[in-house]
């Protein structure tokens, strides 16, 4: 099938569930800068990443192409403070010790570029259980943390740690299906496209 979108992320997360949803898509690589500007908002601050991705996505299609460009940005939030990638074991470490008996949030924007441009947000709370550190060092060696916000995968090993979750489990891996399909049905992209495309070939 034609692809619908381009994707203008690396995540495989996001590709796994565009494919959950039926939209077919060809992903795109963007590089930007993911440093918070001062007294901004995690909010603010997941929504102006997401609209960088999607604008440099866009700014890679090939000439005459107006697919529109989807993308996406995940913060996790604890304290107030935004817990990027971890760095390493130390970081990593320290981040699962801040979650660890207690709630977070979970913010993840996605932004749509088409004939027009439009955002939506998904917030959730996560909660933690009481993490061990034997638990914390072997979770880190299991390589899983190294590349996730908030040095955890819900959809992983990592799912071992939430003891409860409000809000969208799909905004938690990356992308809210919810609003991403709505963003994609108001811009006439049909949702569940290969399915139906089966279901008339049967």
């Amino acid at each position: 099938m034609m692809p619908q979108i381009f994707l203008a992320s690396r995540s495989p997360r996001r590709r796994e569930l565009l494919h959950q949803i039926g939209v077919a898509h060809t992903p795109v690589d963007v590089e930007v800068d993911e440093s918070a500007w001062p007294r901004e908002s995690p909010a603010e601050y997941v929504v102006r990443l997401a609209l960088a991705k999607a604008r440099a996505g866009a700014e890679k299609r090939p000439s005459g192409n107006r697919l529109p460009v989807l993308a996406a940005d995940t913060a996790v939030v604890a304290g107030g403070e935004i817990l990027g990638k971890p760095a390493g074991r130390s970081e990593a470490l320290a981040m699962l010790r801040m979650l660890s008996g207690r709630a977070h949030q979970v913010l993840t924007a996605v932004v749509l570029v088409a004939d027009k441009t439009e955002s939506r947000l998904s917030s959730s709370q996560v909660s933690f259980r009481p993490i061990g550190n034997a638990e914390a060092e072997a979770y880190w060696n299991s390589g899983e943390p190294a590349d996730k916000a908030g040095g955890y995968a819900i959809q992983g090993a990592g799912a071992i740690f939430i003891s409860s979750l409000q809000g969208s489990y799909s905004g938690v891996m990356g992308l809210p299906l919810y609003e991403t399909a709505e963003l994609l049905t108001n811009a006439g992209i049909k949702i569940l496209a290969d399915y139906y495309k089966r279901e008339k070939k049967n």
